[in-house]
């Protein structure tokens, strides 16, 4: 009993709580994640939908906590595979203290905002509106998407932002803390995140297919790891990986000509694990086709999603 009442002191004056980000494919949810933490833990890509999972990340200050869920993109999803996506998404809101809503207000997705809205309508939480990208667009727009947002949903603030250069960041993290529960914290002070280092070696060679192939490959692309392993000297590690496709005429574009594109594609991606790993790595890529995946519901579960 004395150490539950030593403990509440000890934290008496600290904040914490878990903040689910969520908005439209293609926000800027991940990089304002990364951008928040200072370390890569969601990949990113130009391409909606590159977060098909929840990807947890615990922001550490002085006296605040903020244990963070990236979800995908929330929009009416048809297909097997993005119902489970944004299922996860919405699954993520259900479970936090908070909802951090990032909008592109450089490029209007009228059809998911709406879904959105009627999302955030559905649920009791309190609601932070981040309206990203201001860096594209004139003072004016930003104004207007102020109002127009406003007038959507009773948000408890609305702060305009720019995750790719860092514009309000401080701002926003001040504006959620304001709104979070007193509490101890729930992580250590050393954990970034809970996925794995296999899981994010898996996500780093997916970001780079998406970022170095045309429109059609990203979406019919998984990835899994078939050997993770460290040599005795810790100094290599050997990971095979395996590109999984749904149709033949995909094989050859990740390919590409005498290997080419899948070459350019196991360098970047070498290059990104090395990273954030802090060592050498041997890596091998494979490319496999399975036909129609994104349809089939055992292939979905195989695949982490």
């Amino acid at each position: 009993m004395q150490d539950l009442v030593n403990i509440k002191d000890q934290y008496k004056n600290f904040k914490s709580g878990y903040v689910a980000i969520a908005g439209p494919p293609n926000a800027g949810k991940s990089t304002l994640l990364n951008r928040m933490l200072g370390e890569k833990v969601s990949i990113t890509s130009k391409k909606p939908q590159t977060t098909r999972n929840r990807i947890l990340g615990v922001l550490h200050r002085p006296e605040i906590q903020i244990v963070f869920f990236d979800t995908p993109g929330v929009f009416e999803a048809k297909d097997k595979l993005n119902v489970r996506i944004v299922d996860a998404a919405l699954s993520a809101v259900g479970d936090a203290d908070l909802i951090l809503v990032v909008i592109d207000v450089s490029h209007s997705e009228p059809n998911a905002e709406r879904f959105l809205v009627k999302q955030l309508c559905a649920q009791t939480r309190p609601v932070i509106l981040a309206l990203n990208k201001i860096d594209l667009i004139d003072k004016s727009v930003v104004l207007e998407s102020i109002d127009k947002w406003s007038k959507m949903h009773a948000f408890e603030e609305i702060v305009p932002i720019s995750a790719r250069n860092g514009v309000q960041i401080e701002e926003l993290i001040t504006a959620m803390a304001g709104i979070l529960p007193p509490g101890p914290p729930y992580f250590p002070e050393d954990t970034l995140t809970d996925v794995t280092e296999r899981f994010i070696a898996a996500e780093l060679i997916r970001e780079q297919v998406f970022r170095l192939t045309g429109e059609e490959i990203p979406y019919a692309t998984a990835v899994t790891l078939d050997v993770f392993k460290e040599k005795k000297e810790g100094r290599l590690v050997t990971i095979e990986a395996t590109i999984h496709l749904e149709r033949d005429s995909q094989k050859g574009m990740v390919i590409g000509k005498k290997g080419s594109k899948l070459k350019q594609i196991g360098t970047r991606s070498r290059e990104q694990i090395e990273k954030m790993l802090g060592c050498k790595i041997y890596l091998k890529l494979f490319v496999r086709v399975q036909k129609n995946w994104r349809k089939d519901t055992k292939a979905i579960r195989r695949f982490g999603y």
